[in-house]
């Protein structure tokens, strides 16, 4: 993984808007409808061409497909993995949260709003799912493969620096897809984290950095309202060795770990805390780490990193620009945060990111594909400015 040794680089956390009528293409796939998978190939790579090429253009030095081959970052995984069925139980977290208990009314106002008003994509607000109901195994070789395939050829003659690819975490898997055969829920998460090591290996032998997407980490907190933070560290550090165990023999430094609190445009009081975590977090096989480090819930959080040794092969991605919030931030702004960050863990091991990504998969709550590439570009430039103050002597 490159470092910023000559100037602040920029990237993101993976995922950016698709084209509205991509859009429900993925999710008939991922519901598993029919459709024209030749079609949808094309289309795939054209989106990915256009998607990286708009990257380069703006200036971002780590590229990736912006997950135009994925509905979501969580659904995906349904075509990639064997031994699932259909189920009949409602996709994604549907329990309390604490969260939604102390702000009822904002969450139900919220969810009418959203029940209402017309859909600016064309695309099915319910997602099936489906069970483990026999041994997994990893089937998405072809897949992932397209992925790889349509990745160079858009990053080919462009100026890049690096390349990623997401991959969902085996503990998210597990989140969206019950188990209905092993005996534990243990195993069935290193069954899954077994299959995922295939995609997370076929991605760095093609060159690329993998990035583990990891929300549950820092999510499972809120989403547990009877655990005490002891308990939850007790979750998180049992999650961190799947993650380890799913990367097993992959290099650390072709690695990066993102972790957030969902999109979530909400009060959010109850996000866990940094600092009852990034202990945890820094275990993790990963050089470069991830997270929310922009908006009004978290980012003050930049001090923590004055408390906490960061380890000599550990790179920072903070997010200098907000997921959650349609207000475009001042490039100035920008240039501050990577300037905090470079101040106290030293600039050639700051990465310049957001919060969370950009998709426009139809969940409703996503920044609008104008505002998000604004943004991004509001980052590029934050940058250059972080560049000229921290290399100026």
């Amino acid at each position: 993984m490159k470092r910023s040794t000559k100037r602040i680089l920029t990237s993101h956390a993976g995922s950016l808007p698709r084209p509205i009528e991509l859009i429900a293409q993925l999710v008939a796939k991922d519901n598993g409808q029919d459709h024209d998978r030749e079609a949808l190939a094309k289309r795939v790579a054209a989106s990915v061409a256009d998607v990286v090429r708009r990257q380069a253009e703006l200036g971002i030095d780590v590229i990736d497909d912006g997950e135009h081959s994925k509905a979501s970052f969580s659904t995906y995984t349904r075509n990639r993995l064997g031994g699932f069925s259909p189920s009949d139980r409602p996709f994604g977290y549907t329990g309390p949260t604490r969260d939604r208990q102390q702000f009822a009314a904002v969450y139900e106002e919220q969810r009418a709003l959203y029940a209402a008003r017309p859909s600016r994509i064309a695309v099915p607000r319910h997602r099936t799912t489906v069970a483990c109901t026999g041994p997994v195994s990893y089937i998405g070789q072809r897949e992932v493969q397209a992925d790889i395939d349509n990745l160079k050829r858009a990053l080919n003659g462009l100026a890049a620096e690096e390349g990623f690819v997401t991959a969902l975490s085996p503990n998210n898997v597990a989140l969206y897809y019950e188990n209905r055969y092993y005996k534990t829920d243990e195993d069935y998460a290193v069954a899954l984290a077994d299959a995922m090591n295939e995609e997370y290996r076929a991605i760095i032998d093609a060159g690329f950095l993998v990035q583990i997407d990891d929300p549950r980490l820092a999510t499972h907190y809120d989403r547990h309202p009877s655990i005490s933070i002891e308990e939850c560290r007790k979750f998180i550090a049992q999650q961190v060795e799947l993650i380890n165990h799913a990367l097993r023999g992959i290099p650390a430094d072709r690695v990066r770990f993102h972790t957030c609190y969902s999109t979530n445009v909400a009060p959010r009081v109850h996000d866990l805390e940094l600092r009852h975590y990034v202990d945890l977090m820094l275990k993790i096989n990963a050089c470069g780490l991830s997270f929310e480090a922009s908006n009004p819930r978290h980012e003050h959080e930049w001090e923590v990193w004055k408390e906490v040794k960061l380890p000599d092969d550990k790179v920072l991605i903070p997010g200098v620009v907000s997921h959650c919030i349609t207000l475009v931030e001042h490039p100035e702004l920008v240039a501050q945060r990577l300037v905090r960050f470079a101040d106290v863990v030293g600039r050639e091991r700051v990465i310049a990111s957001n919060d969370c990504g950009f998709a426009t998969s139809g969940a409703g709550d996503e920044v609008h594909p104008d505002v998000a590439w604004a943004k991004l570009a509001a980052m590029v430039e934050g940058a250059r400015l972080a560049s000229r103050r921290l290399w100026s002597n």
